[in-house]
């Protein structure tokens, strides 16, 4: 079993900069794509951004060149460094495997608002 934490999550002004960190402890198997979702409020859990193993990446269109994606598999730690933040990125962001293989866990608050 998996153990997911997410972390860094906050209040942000429009513009503004967050990093998220999500720990996995448990039999993590170093070969799973991570990626971190986002759900708003009202809507569905999305796919944000992915990592492959070997460090090849993918991000939904609306956060690519603003948010970056990175992992240290020998922490089992994976990042997601956001910057010029938009009211729209308000959401609990999550992470997991891109097949969503592990329990989900409670997911860090980001709030952009002036």
């Amino acid at each position: 079993q998996v153990q997911l934490v997410e972390s860094g999550g906050g209040l942000v002004q429009p513009g503004g900069s967050l990093r998220l960190s999500c720990a996995a402890s448990g039999r993590v198997f170093t070969s799973y794509i991570m990626a971190w979702y986002r759900q708003a409020p009202g809507e569905q859990r999305e796919l944000v951004a992915s990592i492959a193993f070997g460090g090849n990446t993918n991000y939904v269109d609306s956060v690519k060149g603003r948010f970056t994606i990175s992992r240290d598999t020998a922490k089992n730690m994976v990042y997601l460094q956001m910057n010029s933040l938009k009211p729209e990125d308000t959401a609990v962001y999550y992470c997991n495997t891109l097949t969503r293989a592990w329990s989900w866990g409670q997911g860090t608050q980001v709030t952009v608002s002036s």
